[in-house]
């Protein structure tokens, strides 16, 4: 069949966990801890790093939580120290890792780590006491100032964006904590699940996302004879800027009849993400389809 997944070997239905969460350990460095695990095999991750704009691991760890995963990836974790979570960590932690029992899964757990990093920053604290008022268009200049690759990441971060303020009602759950977190505090919490069922000639791909700043739910239905994409739903009563941020979740629609094939990786990425979509979108949908195997 030319859309298949490993995943589904011997059985029907599969679910992996994400359970992940930022501590502000220091002064100028967050612990980042991501883990990943399913009825095979567990890890955790778990780096020191400074936040934006820099994202530098200064310590690297890899545990294994349960199953069978090869100890040198853990042995070896630590060569990770001064690497940065910008372009290219993906590679450097797949070569790392190598092609072993349980890489592919820490491979995984890492690029959650390094989304983790994105999630709070180091502000001075009268900057950060700004978004105790709860206004989205101060905290939405807060975002902008935190975080570096954050401008054109979005549409929220875009021009279009920007210019629906003052035109709607706009709401955000940010927090001063966020953008200055008290040492010594945990300041962001993240769990997500992924599952995959198949029922005869049909394959239901679902994500969910819960944390400070978002709650996502999506469903695909994939036609396995068709090899297409028959259905796409989502779900998003949290997310940052509620007003902003729902325009581009209508955007999953454009996936309905999209082929599955090789190159559906690549066309999510102007379908749903970039300027004129939605980041989590995007990372939720293509974090489904990297379970899949397409001929």
């Amino acid at each position: 069949m030319p859309v298949s997944s490993p995943y589904l070997e011997g059985r029907d239905r599969y679910e992996r966990l994400m359970e992940g969460w930022v501590e502000a350990s220091h002064a100028d460095a967050f612990i980042l801890t991501a883990r990943l695990s399913d009825a095979d095999r567990g890890v955790e991750v778990l780096v020191t790093a400074t936040p934006s704009p820099d994202y530098e691991i200064r310590e690297a760890r890899c545990r294994v939580l349960a199953g069978l995963v090869d100890p040198s990836i853990a042995s070896g974790f630590g060569a990770l120290a001064g690497a940065r979570m910008v372009g290219g960590f993906t590679r450097q932690v797949a070569e790392i890792a190598g092609a072993v029992p349980g890489a592919q899964l820490t491979v995984d757990a890492a690029v959650e780590v390094a989304r983790l990093a994105r999630q709070a920053t180091r502000m001075p604290a009268e900057q950060a006491r700004l978004a105790a008022s709860g206004d989205p268009w101060q905290c939405w200049q807060l975002d902008m100032a935190g975080w570096v690759d954050i401008p054109n990441s979005c549409f929220t971060y875009s021009e279009a964006g920007r210019a629906l303020f003052g035109s709607r009602q706009i709401t955000t759950p940010m927090t001063p904590d966020l953008y200055c977190p008290p040492p010594g505090k945990r300041v962001f919490n993240r769990k997500k699940v992924a599952r995959l069922e198949r029922d005869g000639s049909r394959l239901t791909l679902f994500h969910s996302m819960e944390d400070e700043a978002h709650s996502f739910e999506l469903r695909y239905e994939i036609d396995l004879d068709a090899q297409k994409i028959v259905g796409a739903e989502s779900a998003t009563p949290r997310l940052p800027y509620m007003g902003i941020c729902d325009e581009p979740q209508r955007r999953i629609q454009s996936l309905v009849g999209q082929p599955v094939d090789p190159g559906l990786r690549k066309r999510i990425q102007a379908l749903i993400g970039g300027p004129s979509g939605c980041a989590q979108l995007y990372d939720l949908t293509a974090d489904l389809l990297k379970l899949l195997t397409v001929t």
